[in-house]
């Protein structure tokens, strides 16, 4: 699908490079104070030292075998016990008190969009800086590994301040890329299986524009390690206003196409296009059984990150068997 759009005044190339080289100028430390300032302490008084619910099934060691009973969570199944004994077998585990998280970063051209203030790039690095800072605060260690045309970076698992603003500068030193790519996430979530051993979280941090072909790799990722989908997007990619006769660029192929967007007919194909991907993105996310966070360039990061704080926990004490206030039950 067609993502840069450009007038023929440029108005929109403007915001993003003006917002590319306003992070630059900023540098990690000015910018990792303001998150302190303004959302990491606004999320660690609203949390309350749930942080947790972040990362539910982190930090785990193997305890025990157990036949398994209702309501347990399938993942935990030890499927070769179950073959063996042919009785269902579920592994129990013991909470560490030392937590593990990786940041799988889809730094491809696709995500140096935003139609608004904010590039999807700047959305993501907020977000890996907020929720890097919430954890190493409290003792736990972070990672990352970056892909761009490929997977070009790894950042091994450290903690303190300093760590975080060595993963927020990695992020915001590579240059925007002027040249088109094709984006293969599934090198990405290979990568991390083969590198991340012990169970840990795992945030691959993307907007999911990519060759076919990462579903299986994410599924056979949750299987061992507790995954997180945070999806970037814009609202211009699902659908178009009339803007006139605009240029659009397929960021990952180069191809470019003038269109009419007063065109009513195209503006509505285009929506119908947009639509079908979502449902098709979130099926498939669903299938690979990851939990979704959805991050818009317009939306505010503390709002997104306590309603999926919320909708984690509300899931919980349904799988635990408790039942939902009625008030609820439509949000669920």
């Amino acid at each position: 699908m067609f993502k840069l759009f450009k007038r023929k005044a440029v108005a929109a190339e403007t915001v993003q490079t003006e917002s590319v080289a306003g992070l630059e100028s900023n540098g990690a430390e000015h910018i990792l104070r303001r998150l302190e300032w303004t959302v990491i302490r606004r999320l660690d008084g609203l949390l309350q030292g749930d942080y947790r619910t972040l990362l539910r099934g982190t930090g785990i060691d193997l305890a025990d075998l157990r036949e398994y009973q209702h309501h347990d969570d399938v993942r935990h199944m030890d499927w070769n016990v179950t073959a063996r004994l042919q009785v269902p077998h579920v592994r129990v585990f013991t909470e560490d008190r030392e937590m593990t998280a990786w940041f799988l970063l889809d730094l491809s051209p696709s995500v140096d969009f935003g139609s608004g203030s904010q590039l999807k790039r700047s959305v993501s690095s907020g977000f890996v800086a907020v929720l890097a800072r919430l954890l190493t605060r409290h003792g736990n260690r972070v990672g990352a590994i970056l892909y761009g045309a490929g997977v070009d970076r790894v950042i091994p698992t450290g903690s303190g301040r300093r760590h975080v603003l060595q993963l927020m500068h990695a992020m915001q030193q590579r240059p925007v890329s002027t040249e088109a790519s094709t984006t293969r996430l599934a090198d990405l979530l290979m990568s991390a299986a083969s590198m991340v051993r012990r169970r840990s979280t795992v945030f691959v941090v993307s907007d999911f524009i990519s060759e076919p072909g990462w579903e299986k790799p994410l599924g056979l990722l949750a299987q061992k390690h507790e995954v997180v989908a945070v999806r970037l997007f814009d609202p211009l990619e699902s659908e178009l206003p009339d803007l006139g006769l605009v240029t659009m660029r397929d960021a990952e192929s180069g191809e470019q196409m003038l269109v009419d967007t007063s065109n009513a007919k195209f503006r509505q194909r285009f929506a119908q296009i947009a639509a079908q991907r979502e449902t098709e993105l979130r099926q498939a996310l669903s299938r690979a059984g990851v939990d979704t966070l959805e991050l818009s360039t317009e939306d505010d990061l503390v709002q997104s990150i306590l309603r999926f704080t919320d909708m984690r926990k509300r899931r919980n004490r349904i799988g635990a068997g408790a039942k939902l206030p009625a008030h609820l039950k439509l949000v669920a």
